[in-house]
């Protein structure tokens, strides 16, 4: 008998569990692997969460999204509205950065419900009396339901309660009815079989320079006067000319001190004379290693005048952050059980086979090392923070552990919510999205080597239209010190100025190494590798090589910083031209009224000349429908008639266009 009780008693508590949540809500598009991992948005920039809904039967229903800062703190609350096929969607924005929390509920409607049956037996001339009954019984229900929502408006409830109460059967309707009743009753009425998705989803909002910036990469010591090397005073007159390109963010190398020994020579020779400077990724000396600079450079003091003096100029220092170490750095005499020894008893140095960096070594992150080195490797990126530096590229990131990524950069986020992390990761698919997964910021990706126009075409449609969308957001640097494209070895100036426009309108954020800018493409012959890579020894850059692009970059951040449809990566679509040499896109942000168009001819070689389809469409427009354009190149303004028309590409001229098209009644920039 005791057995039959316990388990009615059980199957009760199992139905009423059950129960509780009437409405199915399912595929959020939000959540990352169940909710394990964040999505990313920008702060102050509304997003917009969507989500299958839907319930038994025929009954309205209401749904919202939950945003809400800290845990156990006040949820802001937008109601969703009904897409298409059970589909619901709320635009919602999260103002400060940080690491928030997105929930989910859905309920039954009654009063809507109620309403739209009443209307129907009204239409069909049904004696509706009872029905207006039951209609003052769910208003009354409203307001006596405990507790009530915050922000329900109770005056004005028990007015109307009143009026209905007192009036005759034709003015009972015609309150019941109303539209100013059924607004008050969405907001008031009893949220029956209040419903709320089974988990709460973290959502990671950074600061916008997370998903919209443009990044200029130099090593200081190249910057230097007369052959000399450089110091951070040399870069601080250089300055201006960075932000006259239109850059936000100067990105170094290594600025620490390098080690002596294994130290490479130009071009990566084993043995490098007296006066050779060495790879700067060879970090650490007597000098100091993470939390040091080289002492050619200048002092830590000249380092934070410089970082004073960008923020003048509306520029942000970036640092790389490369774990690895010099065979000379304090750490292997401090803490050797960071790192691999042989059975000889000497260190292991770095190795990618056939590849071999002598003049480095790696640490280990297990073992001995944990939790020391876990915690010096944050506190190094914690010290640099404290000298004003919040956007940091780390190198190789897919060849250190998964959880220390994890671990170190949800520390300094915890403190510092507005850090960067870009991922230098050429790697497997997978492997880069789980490292986005992780926490950083930005990532890498495969557009250095994507030419073609299907290449283009589908990886980008994969970036900006798959779950990946929602936490990684690449940055499309056109070159690297480590990464000589071959398309840039062969295509002259054409290829880099349609390389620059590449990279820079179809993502957010975008970077070029220093010496682009003069269509720099000198290989080490059969290698993706600069012939006198500055890696190993200095180079005195010339700036004004007849042959520069500076216009075109100018030009191009100009429009970027401009445009408002610039700062979604996302709003990225495709456009029939016929023609496989030419990517045909464009980039819309309706609520500004921003809609550019971008013709790119990817061949450097041979005009290309083809018809195209102006998308009139989007702005539902007719095939024969006429549309302004702004030419952004010349500044001229005219009129497209139609749908199809022509335009020629040739490289030696320009070897892109970009319009700007007013939509009928006007519209921003």
């Amino acid at each position: 008998m005791a057995s039959n009780r316990k388990s009615h008693a059980r199957a009760v508590a199992a139905a009423q569990d059950h129960a509780r949540t009437r409405i199915a809500i399912e595929t959020v598009s939000h959540e990352i692997d169940g909710g394990r991992f964040a999505a990313k948005v920008v702060a102050g920039q509304p997003f917009t969460v969507e989500a299958d809904v839907f319930g038994d039967g025929h009954d309205r229903i209401r749904a919202a999204v939950r945003l809400r800062r800290d845990a156990g703190g006040q949820a802001d609350e937008a109601a969703m509205v009904h897409v298409d096929n059970d589909r619901w969607a709320a635009t919602v924005t999260a103002p400060d950065p940080g690491l928030w929390h997105l929930s989910l509920i859905a309920w039954r409607d009654l009063f809507a419900t109620w309403h739209e049956d009443t209307a129907k037996k009204i239409a069909a001339g049904q004696d509706i009396a009872l029905e207006l009954e039951e209609g003052r019984h769910l208003i009354a229900a409203a307001l006596d339901a405990d507790p009530p929502p915050k922000a329900r408006p109770k005056k004005a409830l028990s007015r109307l309660l009143a009026q209905i109460e007192g009036a005759e059967a034709q003015t009972r309707q015609s309150l019941l009815m109303s539209d100013e009743t059924l607004a008050l009753m969405r907001a008031a009425g009893p949220r029956s079989n209040l419903s709320h998705y089974e988990r709460e989803l973290p959502l990671r909002v950074d600061r916008e320079a997370a998903a919209f910036s443009a990044w200029y990469e130099m090593m200081p010591r190249s910057w230097g006067r007369d052959g000399a090397h450089g110091t951070f005073d040399d870069v601080i007159d250089r300055l201006p000319y960075v932000r006259d390109l239109g850059f936000d963010v100067l990105y170094f190398p290594p600025i620490h001190p390098i080690g002596r020994t294994n130290r490479k020579g130009p071009n990566n020779a084993l043995t490098a004379g007296p006066d050779d400077p060495g790879s700067p990724y060879a970090i650490g000396g007597p000098e100091g290693g993470h939390t040091a600079i080289h002492p050619d450079l200048g002092t830590l003091e000249d380092f934070d005048r410089l970082v004073a003096a960008a923020a003048d100029h509306g520029l942000e220092i970036a640092l790389d952050f490369a774990i690895q170490c010099s065979p000379d750095h304090p750490w292997i005499k401090q803490h050797p059980e960071w790192f691999d020894w042989r059975p000889d008893g000497t260190i292991k140095f770095a190795e990618n086979p056939p590849k071999k960096y002598e003049d480095i070594v790696n640490v280990h992150f297990y073992r001995d090392a944990l939790p020391s080195l876990w915690l010096e490797l944050r506190d190094v990126v914690l010290f640099w923070v404290e000298h004003g530096v919040k956007i940091f590229r780390v190198d190789n990131p897919h060849t250190k552990p998964f959880p220390f990524w994890e671990w170190m950069i949800g520390e300094v986020q915890a403190r510092h919510p507005d850090t960067i992390f870009l991922a230098e990761a050429f790697t497997r698919p997978k492997v880069m999205k789980r490292l986005a997964k992780l926490g950083f910021t930005q990532s890498y990706s495969y557009f250095t080597w994507r030419h073609a126009k299907d290449e283009l075409t589908d990886y980008l449609t994969e970036l900006t239209t798959e779950e990946c969308r929602h936490y990684m957001r690449p940055n499309f640097f056109a070159n690297t010190p480590d990464i000589n494209p071959r398309f840039l070895q062969t295509s002259g100036r054409p290829g880099f100025r349609t390389r620059l426009v590449l990279a820079a309108t179809l993502a957010g954020n975008y970077g070029i190494y220093n010496g682009f800018e003069i269509c720099e493409g000198r290989p080490v012959p059969g290698k993706e590798e600069y012939l006198d890579s500055e890696k190993y020894q200095l180079r005195q850059w010339d700036f004004d090589h007849p042959d520069h692009i500076k216009d075109d970059i100018r030009l191009i951040n100009r429009i970027r910083s401009e445009h408002p449809a610039m700062r979604d990566f996302t709003n990225l679509r495709f456009y029939p031209a016929a023609d496989d040499n030419v990517l045909y896109y464009g980039r819309m942000d309706a609520a500004q009224g921003s809609f550019l168009l971008f013709h790119v001819n990817l061949d450097p070689f041979a005009p290309h000349e083809f018809a195209f389809e102006v998308p009139l469409w989007e702005f539902g427009l007719p095939d024969e429908a006429s549309i302004e354009v702004e030419d952004l190149l010349h500044g001229n303004r005219f009129t497209w008639h139609g749908k199809t028309h022509w335009l020629a590409l040739d490289p030696e001229n320009r070897p892109y266009a970009i319009w700007r098209l007013i939509p009928p009644g006007g519209g921003r920039a």
